[in-house]
């Protein structure tokens, strides 16, 4: 069923979501694109494909992984996937988010998203190697359109150290399997390659077990 609107079939990526979280997630998009008129959230070449291009591809993430975790989001930019996990989370009424953002408009956004959806989540305005000295602990990390592999795994590094039942879930396009070969030069991981139900030749990578050679 097509994610045109959250509201339209109650279903994002044929899976049935509640009103409650459908509502969230209609006044975000609503949100989205007020703030998108003055601040660059996305490429402005998929924003006229908000749902499908952006919230539902995120939704993928929470839908792989729907138990309350605490999340770290990497480069949470307009609010994907972490904000749209943060407003799953919303109705488990457990469960948070930590957005890293250090482009402060960016940052302002994702606060009053947060602030007007109910979404479990706060905002981190730092750069991404100085955030774990702001978030000690955590079960996941999320990443989307940020960086290769290789260098994820070194971003998640000092959290894996800490836990190393910790897993990531990371949008990959169709570049993926060069990615993993070279990262597998500098770690060993156990991987999942879920299929996106939204992008053709894209992926979400679950990764755990994550050590360093």
């Amino acid at each position: 069923m097509s994610a045109t609107t959250a509201s339209q079939g109650r279903a994002l990526n044929g899976k049935a979501v509640s009103r409650e979280t459908a509502d969230r997630l209609d006044h975000f998009a609503t949100l989205f694109r007020k703030w998108a008129k003055t601040i660059n959230l996305v490429a402005p070449s998929t924003f006229a494909d908000l749902w499908d291009r952006h919230i539902a591809d995120s939704a993928q993430i929470f839908q792989l992984a729907s138990e309350p975790r605490v999340w770290v989001d990497l480069g949470s930019g307009g609010g994907f996937p972490g904000i749209i996990t943060g407003i799953f989370l919303a109705e488990r009424r457990a469960g948070w988010v930590h957005l890293v953002e250090s482009n402060n408009k960016k940052a302002a956004f994702l606060r009053t998203a947060i602030a007007e959806t109910g979404a479990r989540a706060s905002v981190h305005p730092v750069r991404i190697e100085a955030a774990p000295g702001e978030i000690a602990q955590c079960d996941a990390i999320s990443a989307r359109a940020l960086a290769e592999l290789d260098m994820l795994l070194d971003y998640m590094s000092p959290w894996v150290q800490r836990n190393a039942e910790l897993k990531a879930y990371l949008h990959k396009g169709r570049d993926y399997r060069s990615e993993i070969e070279k990262s597998r030069r500098r770690w060993e991981f156990d991987l999942v390659i879920h299929e996106s139900t939204v992008e053709t030749d894209s992926v979400v990578l679950e990764i755990g077990g994550i050590r360093p050679l």
